[in-house]
């Protein structure tokens, strides 16, 4: 690597490592659950290896794959989820980072609602997803069906693709959502486990 790939490098490992040390603050990633991502201007990207707790992540636990989601280097692997992660990005080339966490709220809610999509409406935070500019609106968060074949879930998602401004969450896993950059992506985590978790609070009443 020249001096510059690698100061890009290292920003996006530390992107990522952050991200992981917040999440774990709020509980969204339990266990080993969740994997992160960050794409580098050049291409590659840094995305967290299977298996570890990402709230105790270290650089060695951040790894490099292509855009098809293959490691770089022999002998590492990529999370299981790597493809609706290398999915997304091909999807959109302003896609920068990708989070997945596993909430209570997005895990309770997805089992205990029927429906295809939660619909979101007169929240000020919806403010916080692209192409929103007021609370007087309404938007879906789409409800997939969990499934151990990631490739196939992503043949699911992908008709979906540039229609989720908020993100979608698999049902009894968790949430996807993405930005243009990493604080970006959590912006908008934050803004849907928020989110999320009223809706949780409002059907307990």
């Amino acid at each position: 690597m020249t001096k510059l790939s690698d100061q890009l490098w290292m920003d996006a490992v530390q992107d990522v490592l952050h991200a992981g040390c917040r999440m774990d603050q709020r509980g969204w990633v339990p266990a080993t659950a969740g994997n992160l991502s960050r794409r580098l201007a050049d291409g590659r990207i840094a995305i967290t290896r299977s298996g570890g707790h990402k709230g105790f992540l270290s650089e060695q636990d951040v790894i490099e794959i292509d855009p098809e989601g293959c490691p770089l280097a022999p002998g590492q692997k990529a999370s299981a989820e790597t493809l609706l992660h290398t999915q997304l990005y091909a999807s959109d080339p302003a896609i920068g980072a990708v989070l997945h966490g596993h909430s209570v709220a997005a895990t309770v809610l997805s089992m205990a609602l029927d429906t295809p999509v939660l619909t979101l409406s007169g929240y000020e935070l919806i403010k916080v997803f692209e192409g929103q500019s007021t609370h007087d609106t309404a938007i879906d968060v789409p409800f997939f069906a969990n499934d151990q074949d990631i490739a196939r879930l992503a043949t699911v998602v992908a008709p979906s693709l540039g229609k989720m401004p908020a993100g979608y969450v698999i049902r009894g896993h968790g949430v996807y959502v993405w930005g243009r950059d990493m604080a970006m992506a959590l912006a908008r985590l934050e803004g849907l486990e928020f989110l999320l978790a009223c809706e949780l609070e409002r059907r307990k009443r």
